[in-house]
């Protein structure tokens, strides 16, 4: 039987597949669309350890909070490709993932992994291999993280590329969500001065001391120079020490301690932070792949 064009994009449409993909297991079932999807997925497997080593710097950040708002869970799941990560199947699996990991004490993603997932009988680790037959493309829970709260956690999601969780001794939601938001704007690395590491302080002094020797100042013009660089990056890079992005003209400290509240945690996830995407020259590719064909 002639595998058409439509039958392709009709069993593309309902799995997800690659055309390639598509067209060889159309092929292989004689063009039967139902059988087709039945041996994509018992493939689920094997696409997976063929994918495993292609990199997935794409993907959602999900959060989830219990009905007491005083747990949640952020977790970052990856794919190769932004098309992908706006796919349906793709984000009803991170949701579900989601859900698991706040209905479980797991405490890693190896651990998620190997849990049913949520409103399922098989573990999430099988549904992520069933979902990379089904797309196409290498999928992974790359991290995972857990806050719990005294007071209230509160979390924002700028799209699906950024998230932040803010655990709140005392406050409210409103306030807990503001601040989330802020972070998520200007990424404090701690919440106050004395959390900044003396490694980084001291990674700075030295850039400071190398810029400042340039411009041929006495040395102890420069060494107050750079003492007072050294406090702004202190300031800038503590979450109490920031200007309020909402109202630049209070610092985020003197925001808590109006409302009488305190931060005891945060996270902040972006989407493919630290790893080393691969750069695609797409016009070597297509070249490669017409000298195989000739």
């Amino acid at each position: 039987m002639t595998v058409t064009a439509a039958m392709v994009a009709q069993l593309r449409e309902r799995t997800g597949a690659g055309m390639m993909e598509c067209k060889k297991y159309l092929v292989q079932t004689g063009g039967d669309i139902e059988q087709a999807i039945n041996e994509m997925r018992k493939s689920g497997q094997a696409k997976a350890d063929k994918k495993a080593d292609r990199v997935a710097a794409e993907g959602i950040v999900v959060a989830v909070r219990s009905d007491d708002m005083k747990q949640a869970v952020m977790l970052e799941i990856n794919s190769e490709t932004d098309f992908v990560a706006r796919d349906e199947n793709f984000t009803a699996f991170a949701n579900s993932v989601a859900g698991t990991a706040l209905h479980s004490d797991v405490a890693s993603v190896d651990e998620l992994m190997n849990l049913n997932i949520i409103g399922g009988d098989t573990s999430v680790e099988k549904n992520r291999q069933e979902l990379i037959a089904k797309i196409g493309e290498n999928i992974k829970v790359r991290r995972m993280t857990r806050l719990s709260a005294e007071s209230v956690i509160g979390y924002y999601l700028h799209g699906a590329r950024i998230g932040v969780m803010v655990a709140l001794k005392s406050g409210d939601e409103t306030l807990a969500k503001d601040i989330a938001m802020h972070i998520a704007a200007s990424k404090p690395l701690v919440i106050s001065r004395d959390q900044v590491s003396a490694a980084a302080i001291e990674n700075e002094r030295e850039i400071f001391t190398a810029q400042a020797r340039e411009s041929g100042k006495p040395q102890e013009i420069i060494d107050k120079m750079i003492e007072g660089r050294i406090n702004k990056f202190v300031d800038e890079v503590s979450l109490i020490g920031q200007p309020f992005v909402k109202d630049p003209s209070i610092k985020i400290g003197q925001l808590l301690k109006d409302k009488n509240a305190e931060i005891s945690d945060f996270v902040r996830f972006e989407v493919g932070e630290g790893i080393e995407k691969k750069v695609d020259n797409f016009v070597e590719e297509v070249m490669a792949q017409v000298r195989d064909n000739d």
